[in-house]
């Protein structure tokens, strides 16, 4: 095993448990401790059998297994970048109403009351 395996191996272990400990703070929900849990464990079953990209690779295409990785990796990478986008535009849609909101209330407060 080389020093580049275990560091994945530990790191994906180390990630699982940061899972956990998410999960029961409540910072991440069952969905996400089993999508995170499966996305670790597979990046410590490829990082202690590395040939296994190439046989899915060779299944879905591509030449090596470290291409698929990669476009696996940039396509991810890219669905979460938008999915961090569109919450963040949701954020800022409720901030907006609550702020709103709240100014209205405050100029309803200062009116003279009759």
């Amino acid at each position: 095993m080389t020093i580049i395996q275990i560091l994945l191996v530990l790191f994906a272990l180390y990630a699982i448990g940061r899972t956990f400990f998410q999960f029961r703070s409540g910072h991440v929900g069952k969905g996400g401790v089993v999508f995170w849990t499966l996305f670790w464990l597979l990046v410590g079953v490829v990082a202690l059998m590395p040939q296994t990209t190439d046989i899915v690779a060779r299944f879905v295409g591509v030449g090596r297994g470290a291409d698929l990785a990669i476009y696996l990796s940039l396509i991810a990478l890219f669905f979460l970048i938008f999915r961090i986008f569109v919450k963040l535009e949701h954020v800022e849609r409720e901030i907006t109403t609550v702020v709103r909101k709240l100014a209205l209330k405050e100029e309803e407060d200062q009116k003279p009351k009759v």
